[in-house]
């Protein structure tokens, strides 16, 4: 080949490779520009959802108000004993809540679960109040919650004789007297005085044979005979109630208990004249406590979204426990899980293919949304490492995690303020939202809290208590106090069984 020729050659080799990068360079650049193009279209796509959650999810003060007037109305109806009201306004028969004057020995029962506890406590009066307390768990084995009554009752009551035969020398009962325990049963319980009940159903993977209709007293009764425990039911309660009643002894001006955990319920004093489907004599104290069971209230005011009618809708109870499903714990957390799964279904959130796990229902649960929610390092490791647990996502990025966060946020927010318009209509319902008309002091009103969402979710707390204060105002606002009665339920019941002791100077039962 000639000189020439190899140049010739040679600039065309280089112009091909020439053209070959500005090709490569083009391609390389509309590739980034399409990828650019898609990670655009993707955070648009993404920020839709949010915007919508936002939207659905939001509870203005405005709204929640009105909610609270619709709660006002049903706890109206539940009193008048209308069967279509939504809140079945239950008469607890407790209507002597405890002074701070009890003294002697009291047991209790907590029954509510797969556990349950027994526990004894010493009362001192008003100079020692608990001068000591002891308690026990126990575990139900599987078998008898799907046995019979009388299994069932005869293990409870086996395990109560048991700790019983631990009393130590720091308990003391008076000569002649009988032992009295108040049994808190969480169960839905047709309640006919202060130490009876017939059982409705069972629920919490019970399944029990030939209790349904039976007085639980009497079942639990029997079963001490049995066992030769000589022991009287002085109240029945549920745990709802048995927080109102530990909350009041410990502070005297408690006139409503709610729990917040993995359910949520509330009870309240309310005078018994308001009771208009009270038939009987007016109690001496001429106060009732009412569990308002406030889980199954329902409003088209209620801001549900399509996350919330679609849990529902899946639910083992469809259509019922409508409030609770929005501010418990124990949806909490699927309600996020939901919100997430749009988001990798329709804006990659996690990327092209969507976790596999985040299609399971519940596998998001609240103790993990609140770790997620409480986060505040700068690069959000805790949460990552939250997802990368639960969801199965290895690595995310600050974005995602932000997101996630934000989305915690929104639904724990929405959860905490209608809780507060629930405590803010039980206190318009009692007359203690506002200050007086003649100019008087609103008097100092405590609401007692108990349950792990409240204690242990601070962002929940803290936004209900704040709300809260909205709500109310700033005057009225100053004489409310919502304060944690941790485990109220359990020392409750044997203060009950106390406050209304057959030994007593009045008995109540």
């Amino acid at each position: 080949m000639g000189k020439a020729a190899a140049v010739g050659t040679a600039v065309v080799v280089c112009a091909a490779v020439g053209v070959a990068v500005v090709l490569a360079r083009r391609r390389r650049r509309r590739e980034a520009e399409l990828l650019g193009s898609a990670e655009v279209e993707r955070k648009k796509r993404a920020a839709a959802v949010i915007e919508d959650v936002e939207r659905n999810l939001a509870t203005p003060t405005a709204l929640l108000r009105s909610i609270a007037d619709a709660m006002v109305v049903e706890m109206e109806r539940g009193l008048r004993g209308d069967i279509h009201a939504c809140l079945k306004m239950l008469i607890s028969y407790v209507d002597n809540l405890p002074t701070g004057d009890e003294h002697g020995l009291f047991y209790a029962l907590d029954l509510g679960g797969t556990n349950f506890r027994v526990l004894r406590v010493q009362l001192g009066g008003r100079e020692k109040r608990v001068v000591k307390q002891q308690y026990d768990e126990v575990s139900i084995p599987p078998h008898l919650m799907v046995g019979t009554s009388m299994e069932l009752f005869d293990f409870i009551a086996a395990a109560l004789a048991k700790f019983v035969d631990t009393e130590g020398d720091d308990f003391h009962l008076p000569e002649g007297r009988q032992r009295e325990l108040g049994f808190t049963f969480s169960f839905p319980v047709h309640q006919t005085s202060i130490s009876s009940g017939t059982l409705i159903k069972w629920t919490k993977g019970f399944s029990i044979n030939g209790a349904v209709g039976e007085d639980v007293v009497g079942e639990l009764s029997r079963a001490m005979e049995r066992q030769g425990l000589d022991m009287k039911v002085t109240a029945l309660v549920n745990d709802t109630v048995g927080t109102l009643a530990g909350g009041r002894y410990m502070d005297n001006d408690v006139v409503a208990a709610v729990i917040l955990g993995t359910g949520t319920n509330a009870a309240y004093v309310e005078h018994a004249n308001a009771i208009p489907k009270w038939t009987g004599l007016l109690p001496r104290s001429g106060n009732m406590v009412i569990n308002t069971e406030w889980g199954s209230f329902k409003s088209d005011k209620l801001p549900l979204s399509e996350y919330d009618k679609a849990m529902d809708f899946e639910s083992l109870n469809p259509g019922e426990q409508i409030y609770e499903k929005m501010i418990s714990g124990m949806y909490l957390g699927e309600i996020v899980r939901r919100i997430l799964l749009k988001l990798a279904h329709d804006a990659s959130l996690f990327g092209d293919v969507v976790p596999p796990k985040l299609e399971q229902p519940f596998i998001l649960r609240t103790p993990d949304m609140s770790a997620m929610h409480h986060d505040s390092s700068h690069d959000l490791k805790i949460l990552g490492a939250k997802l990368k647990d639960i969801v199965g996502v290895a690595d995310t990025s600050l974005e995602v995690r932000y997101i996630t966060r934000h989305i915690c946020d929104i639904v724990a927010e929405r959860g905490a303020r209608l809780a507060a318009a629930g405590i803010y209509s039980i206190l318009k319902k009692i007359g203690r939202d506002k200050v007086p008309s003649d100019g008087s002091k609103l008097p100092r009103t405590v609401v007692a809290l108990d349950g792990g969402l409240y204690e242990h979710y601070k962002k929940f707390s803290s936004c209900l208590e704040a709300t809260l204060q909205d709500l109310l105002g700033e005057e009225a606002s100053s004489s409310v106090v919502a304060k944690l009665a941790n485990d109220g339920s359990g020392i409750g019941a044997a203060l009950l069984a106390a406050s209304h002791s057959q030994f007593g100077e009045v008995d109540y039962s």
